[in-house]
């Protein structure tokens, strides 16, 4: 499994890159290993509210559905089109191409550190 230093983690295996009050978000390797082959990916407009904890999109799969969880509070300020056009990105390049959302936010809640991620999947 990939784990990227230098980013966040939720305990709902999303990722998170912080630039300045924008967050980046995607799902983990281990998610999208676990999910399957990504096949549609349904994501919130721009300009809508995100919640920490609260489904802001749905990914589905050959296997099963899941959801992507918002891990701040803010404001959705970009959406990957790339990624609803191509879902199997979000399978083929998770920390990269596969990205889902960019939220503007005010304040970042305690989040999971690599190695925090890692024990928390290796249980």
């Amino acid at each position: 499994m990939s784990l990227p230093e230098g980013l966040k983690y939720t305990a709902e295996h999303e990722w998170i890159a912080v630039d300045g009050d924008v967050a980046r978000i995607g799902i983990t390797d281990y998610a999208a290993d676990k999910l399957g082959d990504v096949v549609f990916v349904d994501l919130p407009k721009v300009g809508s509210a995100a919640a920490a904890g609260r489904v802001v999109g749905e990914i589905e799969s050959t296997k099963s559905v899941g959801e992507l969880y918002a891990p701040v509070d803010g404001e959705v300020v970009e959406v990957n089109d790339a990624v609803v056009d191509d879902p199997s990105l979000v399978n083929s390049d998770p920390y990269g191409a596969g990205w889902m959302i960019a939220v503007r936010f005010t304040e970042l809640p305690a989040l999971l550190s690599a190695d925090e991620y890692a024990a928390l999947t290796a249980e």
